[in-house]
This record gives structure tokens, C-alpha cells and sequence, in this order.
């Protein structure tokens, strides 16, 4: 099941599928989550391969990594014991809690300067955050795999940003500012439900645990 974890990564990667998704979840000191590729939870490569049957592929029953250290990757289960394409990143060395439910397929290189400045940042009572922040472009600097017949042909360029991107109902990344000032809780939250009238764009959140 990890080779399956890995070659969907990879090609949820080289399809761009990634650009623009949200880190919907913060769990300070803990994980990351993203990967909600369409707002509604995600799906798998394999749907695309292989129709509506193949939206999400089962999770590994007898995981060979642990989740043990700061920086893995690991595929979120979606709560039936099947991964789509949400991931969460391990933001401490004590996350064993995961293990059995999560699957650890990799470890983040090198950025993690990144990953601690995400893990810090401001969130409300639901580790929802309240800036707006994504992935804005993804690049495969090696597949090992060989891409299946049915995988479709990688777009030739990176996807322009959709609508709801623009319509985040988040603070935008140069209103950070604000925050640093000193907004308070109630100040940020009344900003936020004030933002949210404006757009029904949001994530389905998956619970890490």
C-alpha cells in the first residue's frame, strides 16, 4: 500500500492537482493537513485512472513506518480506512498516536523553516487558521515509478487559480501584519465571519485522530 501512497502522490503532483490547496488544519505542535483537492474532502489519482469506484484506495493494514519524527508525510485516512488525496505533515516527534491510522509514505527534504512557520500560525478553536494558506505550486523532481497507461497526460502548463481562491474568506498572506499588531481573538473572528457572508467557499475537515 505504500508504493500505492507514493506512485498517487506523485502523480496527484504531476497532475497539479495540488496547486492552490488549503492547509485547512493546524494542529500546533502536532500536523498540518492539507490536500482537499476540490473542497469536499479530496479524491484519489485512481478515480481519474479508473472511474468513481477508484475515489479513494485502502490505507496500508500493517504500517512499516512510524510516525516518530518532525517533517513525515503521511496520507490521511478518511475515516473508513481508505486514503484519497489529503495529507497531513508530523510537526513533532511524539505524533505515535497516528500510527495504525495514517500512512507514513515520506519525509520532508528540506523547507522546514515552512513547515515550523505553518505550524505557528494563528487559529481559532477548530486549528482552523486564519490566514489564508496554500500550496502554490508543486514540482516532481523525481518519479520513480513508471506512469500506468491510464493515467491522463499532465497539463502543459500550471493551472491559473480558481475563483474561490480570490474569494478566501481567510486573511490574506499580507495581512499578517494586522495580526502582529495585536488583533485580538474576538477582533480576528468578527473580521472572519464578516469575510465568510461573502463566499461560501470553505474545506471539509477530516479529523487527524
Amino acid at each position: 500500500a505504500v508504493v500505492s501512497t507514493q506512485s498517487g502522490h506523485y502523480g496527484r503532483g504531476r497532475m497539479k492537482s495540488y496547486n492552490y490547496c488549503l492547509f485547512h488544519n493546524i494542529q500546533q505542535n502536532f500536523a498540518i493537513q492539507t490536500g482537499d483537492i476540490d473542497g469536499n474532502g479530496g479524491y484519489s489519482i485512481y478515480k481519474a485512472m479508473y472511474g468513481e469506484q477508484a475515489k479513494y484506495f485502502e490505507r496500508e493494514q500493517v504500517p512499516k513506518l512510524k510516525h516518530n519524527q518532525k517533517y513525515l508525510v503521511s496520507m490521511v485516512n478518511n475515516g473508513s480506512g481508505y486514503h484519497g488525496s489529503q495529507f497531513l505533515i508530523t510537526c513533532s516527534e511524539t505524533t505515535d498516536v497516528l500510527d495504525g491510522v495514517h500512512t507514513v509514505f515520506g519525509k520532508i527534504a528540506e523547507g522546514h523553516d515552512v513547515i515550523d512557520k505553518i505550524n505557528d500560525a494563528y487559529v481559532d478553536d477548530d486549528n482552523r487558521p486564519y490566514q489564508d494558506i496554500r500550496i502554490h505550486h508543486t514540482i516532481i523532481l523525481h518519479d520513480p515509478f513508471d506512469d500506468p497507461p491510464q493515467l491522463p497526460a499532465a497539463p502543459s502548463r500550471s493551472p491559473s487559480p480558481p475563483p474561490h481562491v480570490f474569494n478566501s474568506d481567510r486573511l490574506a498572506v499580507g495581512e499578517q501584519i494586522n495580526i502582529a499588531e495585536g488583533l485580538t481573538t474576538e477582533e480576528m473572528m468578527e473580521y472572519i465571519e464578516k469575510k465568510e457572508k461573502s463566499t461560501d467557499c470553505d474545506s471539509a475537515l477530516i479529523p487527524l485522530l
